[in-house]
């Protein structure tokens, strides 16, 4: 076990927990078990960062359970945990997620397969949240080569060893950059860019975004006067130009992510105070598709290398609060509606935003990933539904109750298995057909 003090430099006090050692016998039978999973899909593949390996909510698998007993796809494992908003991540058969126990944020190591504990890294938090949601983290860990970083709600930015948890680094970012604390605290994960950190903490001083080194946590450049939003940025290239594309507070900042180089700002925000974005960018070709709830409504902007330009705007029928709607064939899929009462999910046409269906209420606020051919929807009172992908008209062929209400964190999918997170509580079912 080890402890090391805060400092107002680079670190602050952490502690490592490992599991005892596994036996040969046991190392063995989980490697042939981690073999299985991989070759039992026709198409299988990690889910190491926040919607996925393509940051758009999207699975390449193939070979999925599509007709659900009528409890469901068979339950592999769940643990209960301290409480938390933050979605698992899962790669070369690790799940890592991050959760709060007391006055101590916890980002956890578990077998994928099993749920079996691999290792545990802690810190002390203080953060409480002003509008009586829990204390814990809300966004996701993020696993790149044989690193796993965290952002908490307290702005407090850690870079763990996949393999031990042994600590590389921490910063307490946010209050060093003096940062506000926004309405929920921070709920960004990590985005990961060649060598670098992507963030939008919203500080002054033109620390609006920042970009991190992921080696040494130092602050390598800063850019812009936006405020903090909820929307993870995604990195996409456009016109053989690499660009890290933002929605802030304030609205669209796309940066150049090497050297924070802003190439492009337009304002898109709702006038109430209390108003957040939170869906991030969805990105084809040359067009940056953004949406908000608060009356904000959608928009779709062709970048081209000097400008932005309004494909079209529609502050009616298509409203995202926090799930980040997916692209496929050109038509776009997602939640519609601030308040839960009022929320459906929609299908609207990619060119021209038209309305192509709207579906009846009773899912609620809900999350979502694509799979062949399917939606895999997470309604925040438990539901889990499953819906297909057509613009024709709503099909929803499967629902079952899971969880405790409330589940606001999108979907997992990684090598057949499906992981759903509610507040307390993480599921993993198995959705590898014939199994």
């Amino acid at each position: 076990m080890t402890c090391n003090t805060l400092t107002e430099a680079e670190t602050t006090a952490g502690t490592r927990r490992a599991s005892p050692g596994p036996c040969p016998c046991r190392a063995a039978a989980h490697a042939v078990l981690a073999c299985c999973l991989f070759v039992s899909s026709a198409a299988a593949e990690d889910w190491p960062v926040y919607l996925g390996p393509r940051q758009n909510g999207t699975s390449a698998e193939t070979g999925l359970l599509l007709d659900w007993p009528p409890d469901g796809p068979p339950r592999v494992w769940n643990k209960r945990m301290g409480p938390s908003f933050s979605p698992p991540v899962v790669a070369g058969g690790r799940l890592l997620v991050a959760h709060r126990i007391d006055d101590e944020v916890i980002v956890e190591c578990l077998e994928a397969a099993t749920g079996k504990p691999r290792w545990e890294f802690r810190y002390p938090s203080r953060y409480a949240d002003e509008f009586s949601y829990n204390g814990g983290p809300r966004s996701s860990p993020t696993i790149d080569g044989n690193r796993v970083y965290t952002y908490g709600a307290a702005g407090v930015l850690t870079c763990l060893d996949l393999a031990t948890g042994e600590k590389v680094w921490q910063r307490r970012l946010n209050a060093q950059l003096n940062a506000p604390k926004n309405f929920f605290g921070v709920g960004v994960p990590p985005i990961i860019e060649k060598d670098l950190i992507l963030l939008n903490p919203g500080a002054p001083d033109g620390a609006g975004v920042v970009g991190v080194s992921k080696e040494t946590g130092k602050t390598v450049w800063k850019a812009g006067d936006h405020g903090p939003s909820y929307s993870t940025p995604v990195v996409y290239t456009i016109h053989g130009r690499r660009m890290a594309i933002f929605l802030t507070m304030n609205g669209l900042l796309i940066v150049e992510p090497a050297t924070g180089k802003v190439l492009h700002d337009f304002p898109f925000r709702s006038p109430l105070y209390h108003s957040v974005n939170a869906a991030s960018p969805v990105v084809v070709d040359d067009v940056v598709f953004l949406s908000a709830a608060y009356s904000v409504g959608s928009i779709a902007l062709r970048v081209t290398p000097d400008k932005l330009t309004t494909v079209w705007r529609d502050k009616e029928t298509f409203q995202n609060h926090w799930a980040t709607s997916v692209y496929h064939d050109g038509h776009l899929y997602g939640t519609h509606g601030r308040h839960e009462k009022e929320a459906v999910m929609r299908c609207i046409d990619w060119k021209t935003g038209a309305l192509r269906w709207s579906s009846p209420p009773g899912l609620g606020r809900t999350t979502f990933t694509m799979a062949q051919g399917h939606l895999l929807v997470m309604g925040e009172r438990g539901y889990l539904a499953l819906v297909e992908v057509t613009p024709q008209r709503y099909v929803e062929k499967e629902r079952v109750h899971l969880l405790d209400y409330p589940c606001w964190a999108p979907p997992v999918l990684a090598n057949g298995l499906l992981y759903l997170r509610g507040e307390r509580e993480l599921l993993c079912l198995d959705l590898r057909a014939g199994k």
